[in-house]
């Protein structure tokens, strides 16, 4: 494996780095609230950093995500390029890849999903949804979301045509509550007016995101599917992999929030190191004290594991390899070491860390979020174990 970047995913990531790093800064930051950051987004959206994931793959959506974790940026990047471009490209029909994509690569549509529980919405009628998704993140922006059914096959929905109530949140993330009584949604993959092959059982109609709750939690779980040419991360040259739509765009999922987890975490540490260097005690910098010492330390090679397992799942998913256990790994390791870093990086703060209005402080919400949206690491880590026993891990 070779989780060495190209040159376009290398150019993608140093242009994040400058539009997070110039506009995403702490007044703005707190002025956003929980909301989301308009001016940001449209700049993402206009240096072409939302279409061009189609191009440099799930690998090079990850190194755009560790920079926005650096800087808890609050816009709807994630959920976005996951639940939309990447899902629809990889599994939504041709007509829908034709109508959604370039809407998504330019803003004017935003995608958030819901697939931790399929069972919370069911289909009662062609084309028809009911249930109560709690959780969407990112619904005040969205304008379409992703669920699942209860027979775990991918639909999209139009949040205008949806329930969508806020969420209150003492995390920064702009969250919702989506009910779906009788709402008309389109199955991913299907192609308008005729009988569509198969996408995770998914039969077909017209294009129709929208928004439902947060979901790379583990239960995995899907009809069969298959790929179809030209998605994206696939390899040129090579066979693709038979692949089950909602476990894929689960593991999709797990992957690019692990990796948005590791940004999280270096930026918290980052923000530890340089205090404790500046900050004196008896004369002393605090970084002189080897007790701070080894609990930065503990919390680097935490991040580092947390990029690493994030990498090789994102690296296999570009290959066309089956990842569903390293999306595990990867989620397990962002779950549980993720929120260990964010809690060192507030008590190295001392006091300060303590201060809700201090940038560490959002570090720490978003850091604990994404444990609760990976999923609980014990979990996760039952789910990879069972995958094991079965003999379907991935090597």
């Amino acid at each position: 494996m070779d989780f060495t970047p190209t040159e376009e995913q290398q150019a993608a990531r140093d242009l994040a780095a400058r539009i997070f790093g110039d506009l995403a800064t702490h007044e703005r930051l707190a002025a956003a609230g929980t909301g989301s950051d308009a001016e940001l987004w449209n700049e993402l959206c206009a240096a072409g950093l939302v279409s061009a994931v189609a191009d440099i793959g799930l690998l090079g959506l990850v190194l755009l995500l560790e920079e926005q974790g650096r800087t808890t940026a609050q816009v709807p990047f994630a959920v976005s390029c996951v639940y939309g471009l990447l899902t629809v490209a990889a599994h939504g029909s041709r007509e829908q890849r034709e109508l959604l994509l370039p809407a998504i690569g330019d803003g004017t549509v935003v995608v958030s999903g819901a697939l931790s529980d399929p069972g919370a919405v069911r289909e009662e009628a062609t084309g028809r949804l009911s249930g109560v998704v709690p959780v969407v993140p990112w619904l005040r922006d969205a304008t379409h979301v992703l669920v699942a059914d209860d027979e775990r096959r991918l639909w999209l929905v139009r949040t205008a045509e949806a329930g969508c109530e806020p969420v209150e949140l003492t995390a920064p993330w702009s969250a919702g509550r989506l009910t779906l009584d009788g709402t008309p949604g389109e199955r991913l993959g299907a192609s308008a007016g005729r009988e569509e092959p198969p996408v995770g059982e998914s039969a077909g109609r017209e294009q129709a995101p929208a928004g439902t709750s947060a979901g790379c939690e583990e239960g995995s779980a899907g009809t069969s599917a298959g790929r179809e040419e030209g998605s994206a991360g696939a390899s040129a040259g090579r066979e693709e992999r038979s692949v089950d739509a909602y476990d894929d765009v689960l593991a999709l999922a797990r992957t690019a929030f692990a990796g948005l987890q590791a940004g999280v975490c270096a930026g918290s540490l980052a923000r530890a190191v340089e205090h404790t260097n500046t900050r004196e005690q008896f004369g002393r910098p605090l970084a002189a004290k080897q007790g701070v010492q080894l609990r930065a330390a503990d919390a680097y090679m935490d991040t580092e594991a947390i990029r690493v397992t994030t990498y090789e799942a994102a690296w296999r998913r570009d290959e066309g390899l089956a990842y569903a256990t390293h999306a595990l790994t990867a989620a397990w390791w962002a779950s549980e070491a993720g929120q260990r870093v964010v809690h060192t990086g507030q008590h190295l703060h001392g006091g300060t860390g303590a201060d809700l209005e201090h940038p560490v402080h959002r570090h720490f919400l978003w850091g604990r979020q994404l444990d609760a949206y990976l999923g609980c690491g014990g979990e996760v880590l039952q789910e990879l174990g069972e995958l094991i026993v079965s003999g379907e891990a991935q090597t």
